[in-house]
């Protein structure tokens, strides 16, 4: 049984001190790349105080609470990128992203099948993916709260 903690060995042993020298900053590119994307979709909704056309459909009641859904996403999106991108409070946001993907590719996208191209759940369910993978692992060795020494 190989050990899971160890990394593997390199297929080509020249690339090794390479994949040495990557190796740590693999995280912090996702991090980025899902903070960026995630605080971009939330600034959309910065102008906007309504609930996307999608959950009205399924919940036709929401145009009640269309402002405080929409604040609750904008920060979760808009503020959790950008913390997800410097890497505090990433467990905290990253999780609630997840959560907030969940139930986005459940309860409004699921029953359009698994192609976006026809508004299905394939990328709210990666997206949701990659941020409990974050959630999981934290900010990593180059976040916020990796230098103050402290994760919530």
């Amino acid at each position: 049984m190989s050990d899971l903690t160890r990394e593997p060995r390199a297929l080509i042993p020249s690339f090794e001190p390479f994949y040495e020298f990557a190796r740590p900053f693999s995280w912090l590119l996702l991090r980025m790349g899902v903070g960026l994307i995630l605080a971009i979709h939330g600034f959309g909704k910065i102008g906007r105080l309504t609930p996307p056309v999608a959950l009205i459909k399924v919940f036709p009641g929401l145009e009640s609470i269309g402002t405080q859904l929409t604040i609750s996403l904008m920060v979760i999106e808009f503020i959790g990128g950008i913390a997800i991108m410097i890497g505090v409070f990433t467990r905290f946001f990253a999780a609630a992203a997840a959560v907030e993907m969940g139930v986005l590719t459940f309860i409004i996208y699921w029953n359009s099948g698994f192609s976006w191209l026809s508004r299905g759940y394939e990328f709210t369910l990666l997206w949701g993916l990659m941020c409990f993978a974050i959630a999981l692992r934290g900010g990593g060795p180059y976040s916020l709260d990796r230098r103050i020494g402290k994760e919530l």
